[in-house]
């Protein structure tokens, strides 16, 4: 992925940090945790099970995202001074697939009075990659269909339109249906409902790929262009 030609039309994202609480309200499902800097448990999400939120200052946040108790994603989340931008610096991992960048948001409303600085509701303007690799996803045709491992993801599917699991992710389902020659579709399902939906379409030449893809449990759209790796 080249995370230089990401465009969205996403919805804003909408938070809110008060009493000790941190809530997501637009999350799907919506997370409702502790601010204290400790691991609490984020049911009905994929790729974390625990998220660890840390009130640094009046105007930064840090989250940490754990699966099976392994760190997968950080972010600290800061509030300009003036209040209508936020920047989010984030890294995933595994190391072996690191991606560190930032993300720049403008503030769309603001939250209760009272509230930590980042409550409102944000909408992400740009996100850029500041490390040496980017998000990488292997392809590999089979008979009938694929097998991809986008990054410690894997699943094999054929194009019939029927649902394969994910590896390691319980309830997440994809299946592929081939529009012709250069172009796939992607169906992603959580817990039986469609979660997502990315049309892959191949350049002439071999040599780079569109991406579109849907966000259908909160509305938006993102696309990018991925560039072909050469193989090891």
């Amino acid at each position: 992925m080249k995370t230089d030609t990401l465009q969205f039309s996403n919805n804003p994202e909408k938070y809110l940090i008060e009493k000790g609480m941190y809530h997501c309200l637009t999350c799907v499902p919506q997370v409702h945790v502790k601010a204290d800097g400790t691991d609490q448990k984020a049911g009905g999400h994929l790729s974390f099970d625990t998220l660890a939120v840390r009130v640094v200052d009046a105007h930064s946040v840090e989250f940490t995202h754990k699966k099976d108790g392994k760190p997968v994603f950080a972010a600290i989340e800061t509030v300009s001074p003036h209040g209508n931008t936020m920047t989010e610096e984030f890294s995933e991992t595994p190391a072996s697939l690191r991606v560190t960048g930032h993300a720049m948001f403008t503030r769309v409303s603001k939250g209760p009075v009272g509230s930590h600085a980042l409550s409102g509701s944000w909408q992400m303007r740009t996100i850029r990659n500041v490390s040496s690799v980017g998000p990488t996803t292997t392809y590999q045709a089979t008979k009938d269909g694929l097998k991809a491992s986008p990054g410690a993801q894997y699943f094999e599917a054929k194009f019939d339109g029927k649902d394969y699991p994910v590896q390691a992710e319980p309830g997440h389902t994809v299946s592929l249906r081939r529009i012709d020659d250069n172009t796939i579709e992607q169906t992603d399902k959580e817990g039986g409902k469609v979660s997502r939906i990315t049309r892959m379409t191949v350049s002439e030449d071999g040599k780079s790929m569109k991406v579109e893809s849907t966000d259908k449990q909160r509305g938006g759209t993102m696309t990018y262009t991925a560039e072909k790796r050469a193989s090891p």
